[in-house]
C-alpha cells in the first residue's frame, strides 16, 4: 500500500484545448494515455492516488463528465484537490459532488482524509503572480498593487480553510500530517509564506504542490528541505505523467 500524488492533469475529452504549452509542448501529446498506462503498471486497488488540481478544462459539470470518468477508471483510492481552472467545482458545493462520486473519489475540501497514521489536509491555496515589472536586466523593480492586495484575501481565505482541516484532524488525534496545495507555498519573490508557516505551526512531514508547469516554471518555489519540512512539485509535465510516491 503506497500513497502517490500528481496534478495538473488538464483533462479536456469534452472541450477545446485552452492552453497553448499544450499544443506547442511534446510533453503534452497524448499525455492521458501516457499518465493512464503508467499508472496502471504503478498503482495497485489498495493504493492511494491524490490528484492536486486542474483535473479538467471542462467549465461545468456536464463538460467535465468523461474527465471524471477518466479519474474513476485509475486504479486505486482517488483524492482529488482543487485547482484554480476546476471551474465544475464550487467550493461550497463539494458535499454534493462527493455525494455524487463515492465510493469512486473523494473531494478534499474543508476536511480531511486518511493514510495509515497520516491526515491528509489540503486546499486550492493562492500565491501572487503579478504582473511584475520587469527593468532591462530582467530584475523585478514593481509590481501591480491592486492585484497584491486582492491576492492576499485569498490568501486568508485558503488559509482559514486549512487551518479548519487541520484542527478537524487534530481533534480526532492526528499528530502526523501531509498538506497539498494546488498553488505553489510561494511565489518567486518570498523564501517563506503564511503556508510555509502553517505547515511548520502543525508540524507537517511534508507539503506537496502543483500549478508550476512548463519548464521556466518548474523552480518558482520550494523543492526539499526546509525548516524541517520535505517540499515536493508534482506537476504532471514535471513528473512525465509518472505519479510521485510520498510514502509507503
Amino acid at each position: 500500500m503506497s500513497l502517490y500524488a500528481i496534478g495538473d492533469l488538464h483533462l479536456h475529452y469534452q472541450t477545446e484545448l485552452k492552453a497553448p504549452g499544450q499544443l506547442r509542448n511534446r510533453v503534452w501529446r497524448k499525455h492521458e494515455e501516457k499518465f493512464r498506462k503508467n499508472c496502471g503498471k504503478l498503482l495497485k486497488d489498495e493504493d492511494t492516488l491524490v490528484l492536486v488540481g486542474d483535473h479538467s478544462w471542462g467549465r461545468n459539470l456536464d463538460e467535465c463528465q468523461m474527465d471524471l470518468q477518466y479519474i474513476c477508471d485509475l486504479p486505486g483510492r482517488k483524492i482529488l484537490i482543487r485547482g484554480n481552472h476546476d471551474m465544475f467545482w464550487d467550493a461550497k458545493k463539494t458535499r454534493q459532488l462527493n455525494e455524487l462520486y463515492k465510493p469512486r473519489i473523494h473531494f478534499l475540501q474543508d476536511s480531511y482524509e486518511t493514510y495509515r497514521d497520516y491526515a491528509l489536509v489540503g486546499t486550492k491555496g493562492f500565491t501572487f503572480e503579478g504582473p511584475y515589472y520587469i527593468d532591462r536586466r530582467n530584475r523585478i523593480v514593481g509590481w501591480d498593487e491592486e492585484a497584491e492586495a486582492h491576492a492576499r484575501k485569498l490568501v486568508a481565505r485558503e488559509l482559514q480553510r486549512l487551518r479548519n482541516s487541520f484542527e478537524l484532524a487534530r481533534a480526532d488525534g492526528y499528530d502526523k500530517f501531509i498538506m497539498f496545495l494546488h498553488y505553489p507555498p510561494t511565489n518567486i519573490m518570498e523564501r517563506y509564506s503564511a503556508f510555509t508557516q502553517m505547515a511548520e505551526e502543525y508540524g507537517a512531514d511534508q507539503v506537496i504542490y502543483a500549478h508550476s508547469h512548463g519548464e521556466a516554471r518548474f523552480h518558482d518555489s520550494i523543492h526539499g528541505l526546509y525548516h524541517g519540512v520535505n517540499y515536493q512539485l508534482v506537476s504532471g509535465d514535471y513528473l512525465r505523467w509518472m505519479p510521485r510516491k510520498i510514502l509507503d
